[in-house]
């Protein structure tokens, strides 16, 4: 556990309820001396609600996964305190499961992931994969599917229509705050992928090779997360942050994060070239042809629902 300024752990919080957190942590001095970080892992939107604002429980309070609703902001938090929210390979087909769920819903246009208790994530679960190695292959096949599910969960946060917004308390290993593999014999080789994509070289280099966890305002500096908050205000710039992005058209948010991962991997030219087809189309859109005619009129815009306004010219 890293002893930093940063991540002297308090009591962990006990309800998972989104808008509660937000409560608790707007009127409650208790959580002093943690960790909190905001990162936006992709873009965050939310229209008016087309339905009831009253959170909406999916799941048992005692599942590895838990999810709650409120409005169109869908939360996903992982509930495995007791071991640091290490990843199983349950809780990784879990998570995809209902990332492949919320990318279909109309109705969801958020989604916030967060974790229960003081450690976000410890990275894999240590002790499954001491467990498997006992099998006639030494663990081979559980391995290779292991890391092809998270893998593919990875890239599937990538992929996904809706924007998401991880809501970081404390430690977060793997491809968080610390690489710490090779402490113990094992390359962080998976997690280098998202490492290298949001630092500099130099920076992932350094920590891929010392294992070595970095407090909060280094993780800003260096690009790992957005923004960092005082102590018990987590949920609350959370939800501000949401918002704030939410209130923008949820088809124009959902072309730009497309265009956004898809132009960082080509060449100058054809990102230019790509980039300005896609604001040509988006020009097309109804939704623009709202948001400029509300600019110019001075007035409010009105968004269209989500799975409408996406690909279609209507006049």
């Amino acid at each position: 556990m890293c002893r930093c300024n940063y991540c002297r752990f308090g009591p962990a919080e006990s309800s998972s309820c989104f808008r509660n957190r937000v409560a608790k942590a707007r009127g409650s001095s208790r959580n002093s001396g943690r960790c909190y970080g905001l990162s936006c892992a992709q873009a965050t939107v939310r229209t008016t609600p087309t339905r009831s604002a009253k959170r909406k429980r999916i799941r048992d309070i005692d599942d590895i996964l838990l999810r709650s609703r409120t409005g169109a902001v869908a939360d996903m938090r992982l509930n495995r305190p007791a071991c640091g929210n290490a990843l199983s390979l349950e809780l990784i087909d879990r998570l995809q499961e209902a990332k492949d769920e919320l990318a279909t819903d109309d109705g969801v246009h958020v989604i916030v992931f967060a974790a229960e208790g003081p450690v976000f994530s410890a990275g894999h679960d240590l002790k499954e994969i001491t467990n498997e190695r006992t099998g006639p292959d030494g663990g081979r096949a559980f391995f290779e599917r292991a890391m092809e599910a998270c893998s593919d969960m990875m890239q599937a946060l990538f992929r996904c229509p809706k924007p998401v917004i991880a809501s970081v308390l404390g430690v977060a290993t793997a491809a968080g705050f610390a690489t710490p593999g090779v402490n113990i014999g094992l390359s962080c080789s998976t997690p280098m992928v998202a490492l290298t994509r949001n630092v500099g070289r130099k920076p992932a280099t350094e920590m891929l090779l010392t294992g070595e966890t970095i407090h909060a305002e280094r993780a800003r500096t260096l690009g790992l997360v957005n923004r960092i908050v005082e102590p018990g205000q987590l949920a609350a710039a959370t939800v501000e942050l949401a918002e704030q992005i939410a209130s923008k058209s949820p088809a124009t948010l959902k072309i730009g994060k497309e265009a956004f991962h898809r132009q960082l991997e080509m060449p100058l030219s054809e990102a230019y070239a790509y980039t300005a087809s896609v604001m040509v189309e988006n020009l097309l859109e109804r939704e623009s042809r709202e948001g400029i005619g509300a600019f110019i009129a001075k007035r409010a815009p009105v968004w269209h629902p989500f799975p409408e306004a996406a690909g279609t010219n209507t006049k």
